[in-house]
């Protein structure tokens, strides 16, 4: 007997009735996305490796620890699964010269790889929903991405979902606040945990982000990055929030946002909840106007953000917002199968007419008896059941009963096989 396979631990498979989930999400986001008139772009799984060292920084936690990498055997190429999108969306703006008649609106959708320790909300295999504007410059956009999230918590139900905004200024400003940065923590060396220390002169800024308890006074007494921020990355933040507040949204400044890629400036924000345990993040993004000259390209301003399918499922699922699995309007009961040739047209030819119909075929052991079937009938949700019976046919009728709602006990209704017109009408009444 062979080995059994399973699958790849962290990596999981999405089996009805969680797809229906999965896929009324799916629509409530495209339908988000036409509504600000964002459009798709479908970008490969695997990318050059360098395409994230150098987009998202050599000392990044993705970068160090977190890619799938390997070497392609044929002809030597480095390529990575990708750890997120954006470096990717980027990467096929400058590829396909997408920018060369204007800005652009972007969205996206698919599965990213991280080799990390599984756990709630966070899986190897995980899958990314994120929209991206590129080329435009003004805070007017950064908004726009907020509030259209805004505006999907509120399409979902979904309660509890705070957000956290901060600038992190432009290059030369950061270096300012760097170097001033590192002076206060080399004067508190003793204090730092392992993995500060490591930091300490690579990616300093992410040691404010410490999730270490015993740091946290140190980091709130750090150097703030707002302090060294000049005129215009201040004027570009407050004219954020003035857009955020003549939209009546509630936002938290956090001066210790700082997000894990090296791509971003000026805006990030994160929208966070404290229902999903320690992954409370269950969208963030910012403003990357360096990212097309990071990877080869042409100077060009952007602006995005991703979340989290995983995240925003357990969420709506927290909170009992979670729609019903989908269920045929039809269940037909064939109790021969050697009706068939007759049944089957029929059937095909309500579905043309827009109704859901599930067929009961034969098992292992043949068709079943009629309780059988129409026991099944009543677990499939449909409303309504067509009878195939010997007499029927023979009459060249169909039996219509209805399985659930006000008419229950009305018997059954003998509609002819020849006028599926009326058939159908029959099934929907």
């Amino acid at each position: 007997m062979a080995e059994k396979l399973t699958a790849v631990k962290g990596m999981n498979d999405i089996a009805p009735p969680q797809s229906a989930h999965w896929e009324w999400l799916e629509d409530q986001l495209r339908s988000l996305m036409a509504g600000y008139g964002y459009r798709n772009l479908r970008t490969p799984i695997v990318e050059p490796t360098a395409l994230f060292v150098r987009g998202l920084g050599e000392v990044t936690d993705i970068v160090e620890k977190e890619m799938y990498s390997f070497e392609d055997k044929l002809n030597g190429e480095h390529l990575t699964l990708r750890p997120e999108n954006t470096a990717g969306v980027v990467r096929a703006a400058q590829e396909h010269a997408l920018l060369y008649d204007g800005p652009k609106r972007l969205y996206y959708m698919g599965p990213m790889f991280r080799h990390e320790r599984p756990q709630r909300g966070r899986y190897r295999q995980f899958h990314q929903f994120g929209a991206e504007a590129l080329g435009f410059a003004g805070p007017d956009v950064d908004a726009e991405l907020i509030v259209m999230a805004c505006d999907l918590w509120a399409a979902l139900g979904l309660e509890g979902i705070a957000l956290e905004i901060n600038s992190l200024g432009q290059p030369a400003e950061r270096l300012a606040h760097r170097q001033a940065l590192i002076a206060y923590l080399e004067a508190r060396v003793d204090q730092l945990d392992e993995d500060a220390r490591r930091r300490l002169h690579s990616n300093p800024l992410r040691i404010l982000d410490t999730k270490n308890p015993a740091m946290q006074e140190l980091v709130n007494a750090a150097p703030r990055l707002m302090d060294h921020l000049g005129a215009e990355s201040l004027a570009h933040f407050e004219r954020l929030k003035s857009l955020l507040d003549a939209h009546g949204v509630t936002y938290r400044v956090n001066p210790r946002l700082v997000r894990g890629m090296d791509y971003y400036n000026l805006s990030v924000f994160e929208f966070v909840t404290t229902q999903l345990g320690s992954q409370g993040t269950v969208c963030a993004g910012g403003r990357y106007d360096g990212l097309f000259e990071q990877i080869g390209g042409k100077a060009a301003p952007a602006v995005g953000w991703a979340l989290g399918m995983e995240r925003i499922l357990e969420l709506l699922k927290e909170q009992g917002r979670l729609p019903q699995a989908p269920v045929p309007d039809v269940y037909a009961v064939v109790p021969d199968a050697a009706a068939m040739d007759r049944v089957m047209p029929v059937l095909r030819g309500l579905r043309l007419r827009g109704l859901k119909v599930q067929m009961h075929a034969a098992g292992p052991e043949g068709m079943g008896s009629m309780k059988s079937q129409f026991k099944k009938a009543d677990g499939s949700g449909a409303r309504m059941a067509l009878i195939f019976g010997e007499q029927e046919l023979a009459e060249g009728r169909v039996a219509v009963k209805t399985l659930r709602g006000e008419r229950t006990e009305g018997g059954q209704q003998l509609v002819a096989l020849s006028d599926l017109d009326a058939l159908a009408l029959a099934l929907r009444s």
